[in-house]
C-alpha cells in the first residue's frame, strides 16, 4: 500500500530549499530585513526564522505515516521503537558533529574536519543497494572515522568535542524521538498528543521572558523538565507536535479538509495574536507567538499544496523535487561549499550587495540542488 503524502514532500522540499537559502545570505551585504533573521529582541520574524520550524512541522506530520507504514510491512512495536531509536541517534550524531565544525572555533583544520565528517556520514548513512556485500565494511569504516575526529577533535584553544546545544539536526533529533515515542504510545488515539501539545505550549509560555523582560512565574519544574528533555522550552516540539496533530486531524476529516485547513490556519493565528500582548515574536527566544504564527504559516500552506497535489498542478515541483526526497542530502551540501570557502578565503565583489546578490544566492541555491540531484543519480544518498 503505498501511501505517500505528495504535499508533506513538497512542504519538506519547499523548506529546504529555503533553508539553503537563507543560510547563504550571510556574506551578501544589504540583504532586505525581511529575508534575515531578526534580533532576539526585535519583536518580528522574517523569511528565516520560519524555515526551521516550518521544517520541524513537516517532520511531525510525516511521522505517522512513517510508522503505521512500518506496521503495514509486519514490523512490531519492539522493532519499530529501536528504528525510532536509530534514527534518533543519527540525527543526535550528525548534529553534534557539525556544531563543533560550525560554532566553535578550530585550530585551522575546519576544512579538513568537515570533509572528513561528511565522508563519514555518507559511509555510514548513505542509502546502499540492497543485499550489497560491501556496504556493511564502508560503515564500519564511517563509525571509524567518526569516532577517530571525535577523539583527536581540538578547537584553538584546546577544547575537546562536545555536545553544545546539539546542532539543528541534533535538535530534530530530540523533537523526534519524543513525537516519534509519544505517537508509538498512543496511536491511534489523538486526545494524548494534543495534552502533550498543551504541555510543551504551556513550558513555552512559562519559559520565554515577557515583553518586561522576566519569565511569567520564575523558575519553574515544568520549564526544567522540558530542559531535561532537551526540547529546549518546549518550542520545538510545539512545532513537531503540531505537525504529527496535523497529520492526525486530517485523516479523521471526511469533508471540507481544505476549508478546515485554512479555519485551522486562521485559529492558529488568533491565538498567536493573542499571545503577543504579552509576549514577542522571536525565534531566538522560542516564544510562543513565534511557534503559533509559524504553525498558521505551515497550515495554510500545506492546506494549499493540498490543493494543488489534487489538481495535479505539481508539476512546477519536479525541479526540485529532490528537496523533498533526499533533504538530508541536499542539507550537507552547503557545508562542502563553506569548507571551500575557508581554504580560499574569497573576497566578495561590491556588486554582491541587496537584490543582486540576493539573485546570486539564487542561483547558488540552485547549484546545490541541481548537485543533490546529480548524487541521487549516482547512488549517493542520506538515508536513515
Amino acid at each position: 500500500m503505498n501511501n505517500r503524502n505528495l504535499a508533506i514532500d513538497m512542504l519538506r522540499g519547499l523548506t529546504m530549499v529555503l533553508m539553503v537559502f537563507v543560510n547563504e545570505l550571510w556574506p551578501v551585504h544589504d540583504v532586505p530585513h525581511f529575508l534575515e533573521h531578526f534580533d532576539t529582541w526585535e519583536d518580528g520574524m522574517g523569511l528565516a526564522d520560519f524555515v526551521y520550524p516550518l521544517f520541524l512541522f513537516a517532520m511531525g506530520m510525516s511521522i505517522p505515516y512513517a510508522i503505521d507504514r512500518r506496521y503495514e510491512k509486519g514490523f512490531d512495536t519492539r522493532s519499530t521503537l529501536l528504528h525510532i531509536l536509530q534514527r534518533t541517534l543519527a540525527l543526535i550524531l550528525m548534529g553534534v558533529f557539525i556544531y563543533n565544525g560550525e560554532a566553535r572555533e578550530m585550530a585551522g583544520s575546519e576544512p579538513l574536519y568537515i570533509l572528513l565528517y561528511t565522508l563519514g556520514f555518507f559511509l555510514v548513512w548513505n542509502m546502499y543497494p540492497k543485499d550489497w556485500k560491501p556496504a556493511r565494511w564502508l560503515q564500519v569504516a564511517g563509525c571509524v572515522l567518526l569516532l577517530v575526529l571525535a577523539a583527536t577533535y581540538r578547537t584553538a584553544d584546546g577544547g575537546l568535542f562536545r555536545t553544545g546545544w546539539w546542532g539543528i539536526l541534533g535538535q530534530i533529533g530530540w523533537a523526534y524521538l519524543l513525537c516519534s515515542a509519544t505517537y508509538l504510545l498512543a496511536r491511534p488515539r489523538v486526545w494524548p498528543l494534543a495534552l502533550c501539545w498543551l504541555f510543551f505550549a504551556t513550558t513555552c509560555l512559562m519559559g520565554s521572558e515577557m515583553r518586561s523582560g522576566e519569565l511569567p512565574v520564575g523558575d519553574n519544574f515544568l520549564v526544567e523538565m522540558a530542559h531535561a528533555l532537551n526540547q529546549g522550552n518546549g518550542h520545538i516540539t510545539v512545532m513537531a507536535l503540531g505537525g504529527l496533530l496535523t497529520t492526525l486531524c486530517e485523516r479523521r476529516l471526511t469533508h471540507a479538509k481544505w476549508g478546515i485547513g485554512l479555519a485551522a490556519a486562521a485559529v492558529l493565528g488568533i491565538l498567536g495574536t493573542l499571545a503577543h500582548q504579552g509576549w514577542i515574536v522571536s525565534k531566538n527566544l522560542g516564544t510562543l507567538p513565534w511557534c503559533l504564527f509559524v504553525s498558521a504559516t505551515a497550515v495554510a500552506l500545506y492546506t494549499l499544496l493540498r490543493v494543488l497535489e489534487a489538481r495535479g498542478w505539481t508539476a512546477w515541483f519536479k525541479p526540485i523535487s529532490v528537496a523533498g526526497t533526499a533533504t538530508l542530502t541536499l542539507y550537507m551540501i552547503p557545508y562542502l561549499f563553506v569548507a571551500l570557502w575557508i581554504v580560499t578565503e574569497p573576497s566578495v565583489p561590491a556588486w554582491v550587495a541587496g537584490w543582486t546578490g540576493v539573485g546570486v544566492v539564487v542561483l547558488y541555491t540552485a547549484v546545490c540542488v541541481a548537485i543533490a540531484w546529480l548524487l541521487t543519480r549516482l547512488g549517493l544518498k542520506l538515508k536513515i
